[in-house]
């Protein structure tokens, strides 16, 4: 929702087979004239899958603006007519091979809402049965299955550097800090 904001002029600078690029004139809240640089991205999903002892999977791959692997959370964009739901199912089977029997929305949030569009959704997968994977052509995915305790001694000693992995490991310790 946009409140009290136009947009005055907008050209696209550039437009990518992910994200496009646009440079747009506003007028925002509070008299606010001013020229932003906007990311535009039509919105990701983040899985939160938990296996039944209580143990998460997280996956590991290089990621090229980050110059390093990483582990993180299950993620992927949302294709036209899927809902995150779907989305989750999908991209936890094509990275993990792991099919979710439940899925559940948990909360969205902008990953950087300064110059992003994007939303990302997270969902908690569970009741997750082992299949195979299926990860894209361009993907190097490495699977692991963590502890709630080998989970929190990576947050504590700093190893985990990404977003939304962070956002959902957080809710996650602080919403079931027992289970």
């Amino acid at each position: 929702m946009r409140s009290n904001s136009r947009i005055l002029s907008s050209r696209t600078v550039f437009k990518g087979r992910v994200v496009t690029v646009k440079v747009e004139q506003v007028f925002e809240p509070g008299g606010v004239k001013a020229e932003r640089e906007v990311i535009c991205h039509s919105g990701s999903v983040v899985v939160l899958p938990r296996l039944a002892d209580g143990s998460v999977i997280l996956v590991r791959q290089y990621r090229h603006a980050a110059g390093r692997a990483l582990w993180e959370l299950v993620a992927g964009g949302i294709e036209r007519g899927e809902n995150p739901q779907q989305a989750a199912r999908r991209e936890l089977r094509e990275e993990t091979g792991y099919r979710a029997l439940r899925v559940k929305p948990l909360f969205d949030f902008f990953p950087s809402p300064g110059v992003l569009t994007e939303r990302m959704y997270l969902v908690e997968a569970s009741g997750l049965t082992l299949s195979e994977a299926d990860p894209e052509a361009d993907e190097r995915i490495r699977v692991g299955r963590f502890t709630r305790r080998q989970l929190k001694q990576m947050l504590e000693a700093r190893k985990i550097k990404d977003g939304k992995t962070l956002a959902g490991l957080y809710w996650l310790l602080n919403k079931h800090p027992g289970n």
